[in-house]
C-alpha cells in the first residue's frame, strides 16, 4: 500500500501522470494500476480523470492528507530500524527562504563529511511554502527565519542573526558612506525581493512610507545582485550573503543602522516522536556547527 501511496503523492505534486510516473521510476502505467488499485482498495474514487489529470476528488484529498503522514512515518520507521546497525543513510530534502539558501552548504557539508551515506535536496521557497510543506511531509526540515511570523509547533535550533547591508556602486547615492540609515535607504531607488517574501515584509516595515516602488523585484538574491553589478543599481542584502559573494571595488556594502535590525535564521522541522534518525542528525549538526544559544547575542530592536 506504501508504493501505491506514493504514486497518489506524485501525481499531487507533479499534476501529470507522465511527470509522476517519471518521478517514481516506474511506467506510466504501472502509476495508473497502482492508483486504481488503491481506489479499489479504499472504495472510492480518487482521481478525477480521462486522459488527462483533472484533479483530486474530495475523498482523494483526505487520502492525500493520510497518505503523506504514513509515507513520511514508513521512511522514518525504515530509517529508525537501520541506523542502530549501519552508518546513516538517506535523502534529506530541505527548503530555504533566499536570504538562507546561501548557509544550507555551511550546514550539509559538514554533515555529509561525517555521514557520506546521505544525500540532500536543497531548494528556495518562501517562508509560508516552508511551513506549507512541512505540514503536508514534502520537507523534511527548513531555513527560515525564527522570530518575526508566527511558526506554529516545530522543533527549532537558531542558527545565526540577519543584519542588513545596502549593496551599491561607487558613485551611485549613498555610495561614498561608511554607513547608512533606513531612512537614507529609503530616499533611493532600490531592487528588492517579491512581497511574498518574509525578508519582503521585514524591509516594508523598516522602510519609511515614502519609499518608492522598486525598481525590479525577484524572488532570487542572485538576480538583484546581478542588477547591482552589471546594472548599477542598488538592493538591500542580509551581512551572511554578503559574505559568500564577491564584492570588490566598484561594489560596496554599508551596514544599514538607526534602527539597527537583526532577526533569527534557523533550522525548523516538525515535532514528532519518535524523531526520524536523519532529521534527528541534522538538528545535532546544525546546533553544533552553526547554532547560537537562544538567549545569547544581540536581539532585533522592537522598533515597529
Amino acid at each position: 500500500m506504501i508504493d501505491k501511496l506514493e504514486f497518489l503523492i506524485a501525481l499531487a505534486r507533479e499534476r501529470n501522470f507522465s511527470r509522476a510516473a517519471e518521478s517514481c521510476g516506474v511506467t506510466q502505467p504501472t502509476l495508473s494500476a497502482g492508483i486504481k488499485q488503491l481506489e479499489e482498495m479504499l472504495g472510492v474514487l480518487l482521481v478525477n480523470r480521462s486522459s488527462r489529470f483533472y484533479g483530486l476528488t474530495a475523498e482523494g484529498e483526505r487520502v492525500l492528507e493520510w497518505g503523506r503522514r504514513i509515507v513520511s512515518d514508513a521512511r522514518a520507521m525504515r530509517q529508525d530500524v537501520h541506523a542502530a546497525k549501519t552508518t546513516l543513510s538517506g535523502h534529506l530534502t530541505i527548503a530555504a527562504v533566499p536570504t538562507a539558501v546561501p548557509m544550507a552548504a555551511e550546514l550539509t557539508i559538514p554533515f555529509r563529511e561525517k555521514h557520506p551515506a546521505v544525500r540532500f535536496t536543497v531548494l528556495s521557497k518562501t517562508s509560508r511554502e516552508i511551513l506549507s510543506m512541512l505540514d503536508d511531509f514534502q520537507i523534511d526540515a527548513g531555513l527560515t527565519y525564527l522570530d518575526n511570523e508566527p511558526l506554529g509547533e516545530l522543533h527549532t535550533v537558531p542558527l545565526y542573526y540577519e543584519r542588513y547591508l545596502l549593496l551599491t556602486r561607487t558613485g551611485n547615492p549613498l555610495g561614498e558612506r561608511e554607513k547608512v540609515t533606513w531612512a537614507d535607504v529609503a530616499a533611493i531607488p532600490l531592487c528588492l525581493l517579491t512581497p511574498d517574501m518574509q525578508n519582503r515584509r521585514i524591509i516594508d516595515r523598516l522602510l519609511v512610507s515614502s519609499a518608492a516602488p522598486p525598481l525590479v523585484e525577484s524572488n532570487s538574491m542572485l538576480v538583484l545582485f546581478s542588477h547591482v553589478q552589471i546594472g548599477g543599481y542598488a538592493c538591500i542584502i542580509p551581512e551572511k550573503v554578503a559574505g559568500v559573494l564577491s564584492i570588490s571595488e566598484p561594489l560596496r556594502a554599508i551596514p544599514i543602522v538607526e534602527p539597527r535590525e537583526i532577526y533569527t535564521i534557523g533550522l525548523v522541522s516538525p515535532r514528532r516522536e519518535p524523531i526520524p534518525p536523519l532529521t534527528k542528525a541534522l538538528a545535532i549538526e546544525a546546533a553544533s556547527c552553526l547554532g547560537i544559544h537562544p538567549k545569547a547575542g544581540p536581539r532585533r530592536n522592537s522598533s515597529h
